[in-house]
């Protein structure tokens, strides 16, 4: 069998683009981030593109993102933390044949590591730990909704993430 398409979800800071990017390399694989991709096709970074057009605006680019990302050959894709609030979204990955994987480290790790919020547009105004626990809050169910793969990430490292990836049995090969 040939490697399907691994799709990393989870909050904000949880290290997707990170781990997709070790990820990919190891399997062999391209990497897509969907933010990247949709800045790159907007020519506007996300937080511009959440000043200009809105929260709104920025879901209907991400899906459009995300529904060719899907289209196209297998690659580790690394979505927005925000990725599974809307239905339709939540459909594609469900409907994939993308090995969906949450990664759902603790909540002080994720302040730790977006402390000043400053390319954040969903956590620039207010109290940082609880911006991300009202997202985390929101958006659980979702996350396990869509997800084949439940990842505590609790301490550790990139590479320790990757290899429970990589060799986990739901990845076929």
């Amino acid at each position: 069998m040939s490697w399907i398409s691994v799709i990393l979800v989870g909050p904000m800071g949880s290290g997707k683009t990170t781990i997709g990017r070790a990820l990919a390399e190891r399997l062999g694989l391209d990497h897509v981030d969907t933010d990247g991709v949709v800045e790159a096709e907007s020519g506007r970074s996300v937080s511009e593109i959440f000043a200009s057009e809105g929260e709104s605006g920025f879901r209907d680019r991400e899906h459009e993102v995300l529904s060719q990302v899907l289209a196209g050959r297998a690659a580790v894709i690394s979505t927005g933390g925000g990725v599974v609030t809307r239905e339709d979204n939540r459909a594609l990955l469900k409907r994939s044949d993308a090995l969906v994987v949450w990664l759902d480290p603790p909540i002080k790790e994720l302040v730790q590591r977006l402390e000043d919020g400053a390319t954040r547009p969903l956590l620039r105004a207010g109290d940082i730990e609880q911006s991300l626990f009202t997202k985390i809050v929101e958006r659980n169910m979702d996350y396990a909704e869509v997800s084949d793969l439940h990842l505590d990430t609790a301490g550790l490292s990139v590479r320790d993430v990757v290899a429970l990836i990589a060799t986990s049995p739901a990845l076929p090969i």
